[in-house]
């Protein structure tokens, strides 16, 4: 088996912890079984194509972006916003560069790129992919409220915040005044 092959597989490994390792800020709010940071992901990738879309972005570039916005937790896990003031914040680059270093060249490239792309916000795509981040967020505490979590309404008003798109905000506006459940009346 060729070493590229071999690096290419090894990382596939690791990026399935992210399937294992649970969003961590949830059990703050009194959440019993947060989803995962890949499930998480995989709706902020949906999001972030749809969000792009809308603003006159490239969805495909928006959405790949998102996919690999977390990737790093799988070395550090998911720290959650109390751990801020104790921590200093992992660089995503660096962390990038090192789970990257086996890869062969065009893949290396290809994910270390993504990643620079979605830190330095320099893209219309990368603005919408953090936004995405922000929406899913906001959509997940909507949800826990609807199932009876209290603790939430911080999450919510974090996110909506945070937006910069149009389109993020006019679906958190929308996200929050409307029941989870209501998309099934559709």
């Amino acid at each position: 088996m060729s070493d590229d092959a071999s690096a290419l597989a090894a990382f596939g490994y690791e990026l399935g912890v992210l399937k294992r390792i649970r969003r961590a800020g949830w059990w703050h709010a009194g959440v019993r079984d947060p989803e995962s940071v890949a499930e998480h992901t995989m709706r902020v990738a949906q999001l972030a194509a749809l969000i792009a879309a809308e603003e006159g972005a490239d969805p495909r570039s928006g959405s790949l972006l998102a996919l690999w916005h977390d990737t790093q937790e799988t070395h550090t896990g998911d720290l959650p916003h109390t751990a801020i003031d104790y921590l200093t914040k992992p660089d995503p680059q660096a962390i990038t560069r090192d789970q990257t270093a086996k890869l062969p060249e065009r893949s290396r490239d290809a994910v270390r790129d993504a990643v620079n792309e979605y830190e330095t916000k320099l893209s219309a795509e990368a603005h919408c992919a953090s936004d995405a981040d922000k929406l899913e967020m906001l959509l997940q505490a909507v949800e826990y409220r609807d199932t009876d979590v209290q603790r939430v309404d911080g999450w919510i008003d974090s996110a909506r915040k945070s937006l910069k798109t149009q389109t993020a905000r006019r679906v958190a506006k929308a996200a929050i005044t409307l029941s989870p459940l209501a998309w099934r009346g559709r």
